[in-house]
């Protein structure tokens, strides 16, 4: 009985993944040196409440801390993924500047002080099914606003998984080890009645330089920028096939 479910436990980890390093000039960083380590990173599990905390930093993540990476307002740098994006949906970048006196190290990035500067949906919609951009994806790239204010800023990157999202709270959120899928189908599943949120998500710490005078904004909340119920998250993405989709949360800031 022990060894069926270490069995299954693999087989459910294979399919889930995990950010944990920063691409930063061509050069990765080590794993969850710079990215934080949130305690269970190991078991490759996604967030599965929109109205948690969990939602913010996956589980813990909001009172762990990292080493602080210093870039470039204009800067492009990413997160890898272990072992890659197996899930079709989008992913998301936000960043939130730590108030005045704050020590990004223990910040908590609580409050309305989140912005979104990255959302990619599907690149095309088709008969036979979307395409996503992040598909079998290693790394996530992504642009820090030239006009973003100086200062220190958490970034939070996301991936929503949409496999099982045909009922509220099926989406999946990640952000978890490195068990290779390249031996598992990846055949859609059939529509799932699943009730739980599946989010992939992992935090780091940036001080920005050079940066601009702009005001970033629409600001949102994690929890609270999101609802189950949000078409983004609330979608069937096999049958019929969408024609349309709208990325959760709120516009992008495009500084």
């Amino acid at each position: 009985m022990k060894s069926f479910l270490l069995a299954g436990l693999a087989s459910t980890a294979s399919a889930h993944y995990v950010f944990p390093s920063l691409v930063l000039n061509g050069v990765t960083t080590p794993a969850w040196a710079d990215v934080r380590q949130y305690p269970t990173y190991y078991t490759n599990n996604p967030v599965t409440d929109v109205t948690s905390t969990d939602i913010r930093c996956n589980v813990g993540g909001s009172t762990v801390t990292s080493n602080t990476s210093t870039v470039t307002a204009g800067q492009s740098i990413a997160f890898t993924v272990a072992p890659d994006i197996y899930h079709p949906g989008p992913a998301q970048v936000y960043l939130a500047k730590a108030p005045t006196g704050a020590n990004i190290a223990t910040w908590d990035g609580s409050g309305s002080v989140w912005f979104k500067i990255m959302g990619e949906g599907p690149s095309s919609f088709g008969s036979s099914g979307l395409t996503w951009p992040t598909d079998s994806a290693t790394s996530v790239s992504f642009t820090i606003p030239k006009s973003v204010p100086t200062g220190d800023y958490l970034v939070r990157i996301e991936h929503i998984g949409l496999h099982v999202a045909s009922s509220a709270g099926g989406a999946q959120l990640y952000v978890p080890p490195s068990l290779n899928p390249d031996s598992l189908s990846r055949s859609p599943p059939p529509p799932a009645k699943l009730t739980q949120l599946n989010s992939y998500i992992s935090c780091a710490q940036l001080h920005v330089t050079n940066g601009g005078s702009g005001t970033p904004g629409p600001l949102v909340a994690f929890p609270g920028a999101y609802k189950a119920t949000d078409p983004g998250l609330l979608i069937n993405i096999y049958y019929p096939v969408p024609t349309n989709y709208t990325l959760p949360g709120p516009a992008v800031w495009k500084g």
